[in-house]
C-alpha cells in the first residue's frame, strides 16, 4: 500500500469537514443481522458461499499465526481447504502452495476461485506466488491454476478481489483489482491463462489525495511507533459486476467515489488504454467501503467503514442503510448467496498495529454475519 507523508496539522475538525458530501438515503438501521461464525484465531478478509450453502473464508498472512490461508466452515469452525498441505506456506515452491490468499469467490459453475497475492506481510511477490486457482467443489480438487507473469503483476502489486463472467471467451473471464503498485484492474482469459492490465494509474483507480476518514471516532492514518503519521493511501480495491455483465464497478479503498467501466473494453486484449479509459463513468459519492458486491436486481452493496454499517445502492443511485451495529467494525468482503442473504466479514482492520503506534487494538472474535435480502447472486454463465 502506498503512503504519503502527513505534512499538515491533523485535527478532528478537519476530518469532519472532509466527511461533507452528498448524503445517502436514510433507512432502517436496526441490527437485523445474525452472526454466522466467530473467529478466535487469525483475521479473515474474504467470504463466499456455494449454491449448496458451503461457506469458505480466507486468512491473509499479514502477521497473525495463519496455519491455513483458505478454509471451509464446518460446524462453524474453519478447516483447511482443500487440504492442509496446499495451505502450507513454502517459499521454495511458490506455485505449489498458497502463500497469502486475499480473496475467495464461488463462480456461477460452483467452482471456488482462490486469489493468492503471493505477498505475505506485503513484502513483495515473485513469479509463482501471485496466482488464481480453481477448486472443483464436487471433488474438492484443484482443477485450474493460472500464474501471473511479472509484467502483469509486478513485485509491488497486490491482487485484491476477483469477479468472474463465464460467458466471455471460451471458458470465461476474470476481473481482479490491484491494490498495490500502479493500481488498476487485471483481466484474465480463463481458457488460455493469458492476463493483462487495464486502468493502471488511472485517476479512478487511485487513492484520493490526502484522504482522511474518521473511524471509531478518530482520524484513520498510518501511525508508526515513534514516527510521523502518514495518510493511508490504498487504490483500487472493491469490485463488482453489473447484473447484465456490461459494467464493472470498482472503488479505491481510500476514497468516497464509485466508478464503473465497460467490461467489453476491459476484456478486449487489443484495446488501447485510452479506449478503455474512455468508457469509465464517475458514479459519484459513496461511503468509504472496502469490498463491493452486487445482486441479480442490479443493486450494489458495501460496508460504510466510518459508521459501522452496510449499505445498498439502487440502480437510480440512491443509498440505503441495511444494517448498523457496534460490532460491524471494518466490514471487509461481502457475498450475496443463493439463500438470498448477504454475508459479510467484519475484521477490525482499522485496529491493526500500524495504525496505532505499534499497538494491536483488535479484540477477538472477528465476525462473519449475514442479513436477508430479496435477491440472489449475479450469475453470468
Amino acid at each position: 500500500m502506498k503512503r504519503r507523508t502527513f505534512l499538515t496539522a491533523t485535527t478532528a475538525s478537519l476530518a469532519s469537514t472532509q466527511l461533507a458530501g452528498p448524503a445517502y438515503a436514510s433507512g432502517a438501521t436496526a441490527q437485523n443481522y445474525e452472526v454466522v461464525a466467530r473467529f478466535w484465531g487469525a483475521m479473515p478478509t474474504g467470504v463466499t458461499v456455494s449454491r449448496r450453502g458451503r461457506v469458505f473464508v480466507n486468512f491473509p498472512r499479514w502477521g497473525d499465526d495463519v496455519p491455513f490461508t483458505v478454509a471451509e466452515l464446518r460446524g462453524g469452525k474453519p478447516v483447511a481447504y482443500p487440504d492442509a498441505e496446499v495451505n502450507r506456506q513454502d517459499a521454495s515452491d511458490l506455485a505449489g502452495h498458497f502463500q497469502s490468499v486475499q480473496s475467495v469467490v464461488v463462480d456461477p459453475a460452483d467452482r471456488l476461485w482462490i486469489l493468492d497475492t503471493g505477498s505475505p506481510l506485503f513484502a513483495g511477490s515473485s513469479y509463482g506466488g501471485p496466482k488464481l486457482v480453481a477448486v472443483d467443489l464436487r471433488t474438492d480438487r484443484i482443477v485450474r491454476k493460472i500464474l501471473f507473469p511479472p509484467e502483469v503483476v509486478p513485485a509491488n502489486s497486490y491482487p485484491n478481489d476477483v469477479r468472474l463472467d463465464l460467458r466471455r471467451g471460451a471458458e470465461g473471464t476474470a476481473f481482479i483489482t490491484d491494490s498495490g503498485g500502479s493500481n488498476g484492474v487485471i483481466v484474465v482469459d480463463l481458457a488460455t491463462g493469458r492476463s493483462w492490465r487495464r486502468l493502471a494509474g488511472h485517476p479512478s483507480a487511485l487513492a484520493d489525495e490526502r484522504f482522511l476518514p474518521v473511524i471509531e471516532g478518530e482520524p484513520f492514518m498510518v501511525r508508526p511507533a515513534g514516527g510521523e503519521p502518514t495518510y493511508y493511501e490504498t487504490g483500487s480495491d472493491g469490485i463488482a459486476l453489473s447484473a447484465d455483465g456490461t459494467r464493472l464497478y470498482y472503488c479505491p479503498l481510500s476514497s468516497r467515489r464509485l466508478h464503473s467501466v465497460s467490461t467489453d473494453a476491459l476484456a478486449d486484449p487489443d484495446a488501447t488504454d485510452a479506449e478503455v479509459a474512455a468508457t469509465v463513468e464517475d458514479l459519484g459519492f459513496k461511503p468509504m467501503a472496502d469490498g463491493l458486491e452486487s445482486d441479480d436486481k442490479g443493486r450494489l452493496y458495501g460496508g460504510d467503514l466510518e459508521h459501522n454499517a452496510i449499505w445498498r445502492r439502487s440502480p437510480n443511485g440512491t443509498y440505503r442503510t441495511l444494517a448498523q451495529g457496534s460490532d460491524l467494525i471494518w466490514v471487509d468482503t461481502l457475498s450475496v448467496a443463493s439463500d438470498r442473504h448477504l454475508y459479510a466479514i467484519a475484521n477490525q482492520l482499522n485496529r491493526l498495529s500500524p495504525f496505532h503506534e505499534g499497538k494491536d487494538l483488535r479484540r477477538k472474535p472477528y465476525l462473519l454475519v449475514r442479513l436477508p435480502i430479496d435477491a440472489g447472486p449475479v450469475r453470468l454463465v
